[in-house]
């Protein structure tokens, strides 16, 4: 069945093609019109799952209490349904689809994703299920991005790098921090990016967030109470703020994990009731403690604003833990990264509240640590500590959050990362049945370089020495380097020298029988695979500092680059 908003963006792309600009250009402002589509699809969200929740959970005073229980259940067993019958493309992590359709899919994202998350996230959340808005934005906006990539019929490498585009711009437009959606983007979604990529993921992020200021209002997410820090030795406190929420962190992943592969080997058919029985304990919760269901945006404002005492906080830190792992375990629709802020903010506005009372010097209020800790928690559970630190500035909107912030992110990270060697959404989306890359693991590899492989020059021949002298110091080798002026190395083969020498050129001068060409020179912190570019076409490659560029260092082979990667060296054709 043809989509209707197909014949709009392609309708717009007709409109809007610019033969005075080149691809790139083209490109940015592509980016500028995705940002716009994917802020006013993210306020209908936005605003749906506000209706939503205005209708189910919260009556007028005085509504019988089973609402509120079996709206989170029915909710939850909708959005399945709309998911594993109607979208079947709308199931699984919205970052994991996104990566998908950079790593696979060559940007294409099915627009059949975007209504299903929609319409099913929307019921979901709505209802009370405790789940974020986020995730599915970011997956929203990459298929609107892929959606008019293929109405403007970008090429195969434009379009792999369409969906981070309009993901920065989704993921902009749900936190209101278009800084934040930017780095993490970068920090989880796409390995390798240039400049225009990074001005399109800016522009696509800045435009998003403008679209949502201007129909939701320029408010951030929070409205933070003034914070100052008190003293050097709160700093300590901080530290620990990041240390819990580390551990806390993983603890929770691994208990995702478990409860994952646990529920793995049910049939498929009891996803419905399981989302149910989760959907069902989120609203017995609910009657006792309202404030962990849905998103709980309100409950980490009034945390911020020292409206519950720390044995409170702690409580509603613990209950909401344990039912996200139930939603988001049960795989009923919905992100992550709202629950991970409102954990976070509880344990750190904990831990600020019962240092009020027993901290031996002066500390900030408790408001300050649910700031510290919604960072914290998030860079335990998605190590992505940029992207953390820079939200909780973007919500925050004070410079002097940011010393906290990253002494406790920090902590939070090395914490989550020694304990937990696999990556959250590497392991969301390895139960997903994806085996996608992990920008993490990437970062943290070391390449071999140069140094690594190099070895030292045998020698180094003269312009000025004769083709059998040449010949006879060559030896076993196959080529040797001959110096040119000005700290360049030319080099010559032994099948070169002899066959100058059956030619009866023996006697003749290096200068004078070859064209001596300069070799590209390589530096020691090359890496490898920049240097088999070259190596592809010459047998040997000087080596020289980049302090002293005409000073030899070695020389590079490919019989060097099997010895490092321990490859078998081909053998020669007789």
């Amino acid at each position: 069945m043809p989509i209707p908003f197909a014949s709009v963006f392609r309708n717009s792309a007709r409109s809007l093609r610019l033969p005075g600009l080149n691809e790139t250009q083209r490109f940015l402002m592509l980016s500028i019109l995705i940002g716009v589509f994917a802020g006013l699809l993210v306020v209908c969200f936005h605003l749906t799952i506000q209706f939503i929740r205005w209708i189910s959970i919260d009556p007028a005073p005085g509504a019988s209490a089973l609402r509120k229980v079996l709206s989170p259940a029915i909710g939850a067993l909708i959005a399945v349904l709309l998911t594993y019958r109607v979208f079947r493309a709308a199931r699984g992590s919205g970052v994991s689809n996104t990566k998908a359709a950079v790593y696979i899919s060559n940007g294409r994202v099915p627009f059949g994703a975007v209504i299903g998350k929609f319409l099913a996230c929307s019921v979901s959340i709505g209802t009370g299920n405790s789940l974020g808005p986020e995730d599915p934005s970011l997956h929203m906006g990459a298929g609107v991005a892929s959606a008019l990539g293929r109405a403007f019929r970008l090429t195969r490498e434009r379009m792999r790098l369409i969906a981070p585009v309009g993901a920065a711009a989704g993921l902009a437009a749900a936190f209101n921090t278009p800084i934040a959606a930017v780095l993490f983007v970068i920090e989880e979604v796409v390995a390798g990016w240039s400049a225009a990529v990074l001005g399109s993921i800016v522009l696509s992020a800045v435009s998003a967030a403008v679209v949502v200021r201007w129909f939701l209002g320029d408010q951030p997410l929070f409205l933070v109470p003034q914070f100052e820090l008190t003293s050097a030795t709160e700093l300590l406190l901080y530290a620990l703020v990041g240390l819990i929420g580390g551990l806390l962190s993983v603890v929770f992943v691994r208990t995702i994990e478990k409860l994952r592969t646990w529920l793995e080997r049910f049939p498929p058919n009891t996803a419905y009731l399981r989302s149910a029985a989760a959907g069902l304990a989120v609203g017995i919760t609910g009657i006792w403690l309202p404030e962990v269901m849905g998103a709980g945006y309100d409950a980490i404002e009034g945390a911020m604003h020292n409206r519950f005492a720390w044995d409170m906080l702690v409580i509603l830190a613990l209950a909401k833990m344990g039912v996200t792992l139930l939603c988001f375990g049960a795989g009923t629709p919905g992100g992550m990264f709202a629950p991970t802020l409102f954990i976070g903010g509880m344990i750190g506005g904990g831990i600020g509240g019962l240092a009020s009372l027993y901290w031996p010097f002066p500390s900030s209020g408790a408001s300050a640590y649910v700031l510290v800790g919604m960072g914290t928690f998030f860079a335990g559970v998605f190590r992505a500590p940029m992207t953390s630190i820079f939200m909780v500035f973007e919500v925050s909107a004070t410079y002097v959050i940011i010393l906290p912030v990253m002494i406790a992110n920090t902590v939070a990270f090395l914490v989550s990362r020694r304990l937990q060697p696999k990556p959250f959404f590497s392991m969301v989306a390895r139960h997903e049945g994806l085996d996608l890359p992990s920008l993490e693991e990437e970062r943290e590899a070391q390449p071999a370089r140069v140094e690594d492989a190099m070895s030292p020059a045998a020698g180094v021949l003269d312009p000025d020495t004769t083709v059998a002298a040449a010949l006879e110091a060559i030896q076993l080798d196959e080529a040797v380097l001959v110096s040119l002026d000005q700290g360049a190395w030319c080099h010559v083969s032994s099948q070169d020298l002899e066959a100058a020498l059956l030619r009866g050129g023996g006697e003749r001068k290096l200068r004078d029988e070859f064209p001596l060409t300069p070799l590209p020179r390589l530096f020691p912190d090359l890496p490898l695979e920049t240097a088999l570019r070259l190596l592809g076409s010459h047998p040997v490659l000087p080596v020289s500092s980049r302090m002293r560029p005409y000073r030899l260092l070695g020389v590079l082979t490919l019989r060097d680059v099997y010895r490092v990667y321990e490859i078998e060296e081909p053998a020669k054709l007789a």
